[in-house]
């Protein structure tokens, strides 16, 4: 093997398929090494109590392009869809649903007539809702100005609240955005993050908002069409290997570590020999990293303990019959929040209706027993559903990530590092570094992007060759902070 072209990889997650993938794309030797026995890092499903169940309901949207040109380059495109239209049902108890739905006229006229009907506001509370959206439209990233460390020291809450929007509008129409794509309510999340997603999923593009949904399981999607992607790519993928230690040598950098026996998770079968390379790409979750690498960077690595972390509870619910005709739905006024259809890809029994209900920012949850999640959410169900009434629940399952994502509140964007660390050829890569996003699939895939990048220029390699059709675009390239001082734009871009 060439020593001067090969790359590590840590971490088998989005970013780390991608980066392993661009790596290899532009003729560099590359080695992935993942803990779990699977890839697919925070996007995976399993099996329980008879069905393929997701670990979280995730959904991308028309401009999330990273992420759909990787699911071309996996081959695994077939096994999503998206919507021809933004189309939101929206339910409250003892209301008629109602279909929030975008027109065919250009942004940001293309809403004005679901928000003129929605009922869920009053009359004046959807001019004002109007007014803000323009509001928003007029926020931008100026540098690491006074109005950019402004942005970042709100909430978008507090920003929504300075513009008319009260608690009960904030709740009705604010956090069916905020919610899923920042892991936040409004009243908590940073107005930076928060405006970006707006204007980038709803406001500046008409069909931009437009929801993607996987029909098969994320295993199916990701996972198991990555390992095969990897191969043809030539990559080396080391599953159940734990990275213990980071260490920098005359020649590069050195990575020690154990492989495991179980899923990656226990002692295993012993040290590994150490693996050296000129680039190392970490693609872990921040609090991993921080670990891993606060030798080698010190005070950087620990700040990133600071970014915090944000919860995310999914409740699987199994019905006898068919209680929702709705493949998906936003509930309002009731602690639903969102609920999927997943019988067809869970594998649900026949007559029988799979829904799984999909709780952000779910600190409150996450403390819950299951029989209190149980006494809580059926009746919820049972309200916003008059059909469930009359129906038998033959399982109740709950499934926590206590760590779901970075907690996108204000000062978070401060501290996401770039992807060029302090220390040559190492780079790092994750939905919690500095994306421009906030931590979804299109973060994770343009991360990957940015730090394959930076490791090719290690190597003094040119870009990946990457097929037509299977390069990310974006309208709005990622921000990259490189330490204090004032942030660059790198290539790429695109959303959750």
């Amino acid at each position: 093997m060439s020593r001067d072209r090969q790359v590590l990889v840590i971490g088998g997650g989005l970013a780390g398929i991608t980066a392993a993938l661009d790596c290899a794309g532009a003729g560099a030797e590359v080695t992935l090494l993942e803990v779990r026995r699977r890839l697919g890092g925070a996007a995976y499903s399993f099996e329980r109590a008879g069905l393929e169940m997701d670990n979280g309901q995730h959904v991308f949207l028309r401009c999330c392009e990273a992420y759909r040109a990787l699911l071309r380059r996996l081959g695994s495109e077939h096994l999503v869809s998206l919507q021809e239209r933004l189309a939101i049902p929206v339910m409250k108890p003892g209301s008629p649903p109602f279909l929030l739905r975008r027109s065919s006229l250009p942004a940001p006229l293309h809403l004005a007539g679901a928000l003129a009907r929605y009922p869920h506001l009053t009359p004046l509370q959807r001019l004002g809702a109007v007014r803000a959206a323009t509001g928003l439209m007029r926020l931008r990233r100026s540098g690491r100005g006074r109005r950019e460390l402004a942005l970042d020291r709100l909430t978008l809450g507090e920003w929504l609240a300075r513009h008319g929007q009260g608690p009960q509008a904030v709740a009705a129409l604010w956090d069916l955005i905020a919610l899923p794509t920042l892991n936040l309510p409004a009243a908590e999340a940073s107005l930076e993050l928060g405006a970006f997603v707006l204007r980038a999923g709803l406001l500046e593009e008409a069909d931009a908002g437009d929801i993607g949904f996987h029909r098969g399981t994320l295993s199916q999607i990701i996972g198991k069409p990555a390992e095969q992607a990897l191969a043809g790519a030539g990559v080396e993928v080391r599953l159940g290997w734990r990275v213990e230690r980071l260490e920098r040598t005359p020649r590069g950098l050195e990575v020690h570590g154990r492989v495991g026996s179980n899923d990656g998770e226990d002692e295993g079968e012993g040290a590994s020999d150490g693996l050296s390379a000129e680039a190392v790409v970490v693609t872990l979750p921040h609090a991993r990293a921080a670990r891993l690498l606060e030798p080698l960077l010190g005070e950087r690595a620990r700040s990133w303990d600071r970014l915090g972390s944000s919860p995310i509870v999914n409740l699987h619910i199994v019905y006898d019959r068919e209680v929702c005709s709705e493949s998906f739905l936003a509930g309002v006024g009731t602690p639903v929040q969102y609920l999927f259809d997943r019988t067809q890809a869970g594998g649900a029994p026949a007559g029988c209706q799979y829904l799984a209900v999909s709780l952000s920012g779910a600190e409150r949850e996450m403390g819950m027993s299951v029989a209190a999640l149980r006494e809580r959410y059926l009746p919820a169900m049972r309200e916003l559903l008059p059909r469930a009434r009359q129906a038998k629940v033959e399982s109740f399952l709950v499934t926590r990530e206590h760590a779901a994502t970075f907690r996108a509140a204000p000062g978070v964007e401060a501290l996401r590092p770039g992807p060029q660390s302090a220390l040559q050829g190492l780079l790092l890569a994750g939905a919690w570094t500095a994306t421009g996003w906030p931590a979804t699939l299109e973060g994770a895939v343009l991360s990957g992007h940015a730090a394959a990048a930076r490791a090719l220029q290690t190597l003094g390699i040119g870009p990946a060759r990457i097929a037509p059709g299977h390069a990310p675009t974006s309208s709005a390239a990622p921000v990259e902070r490189t330490g204090a001082g004032a942030p660059s734009v790198v290539a790429g871009g695109g959303r959750p």
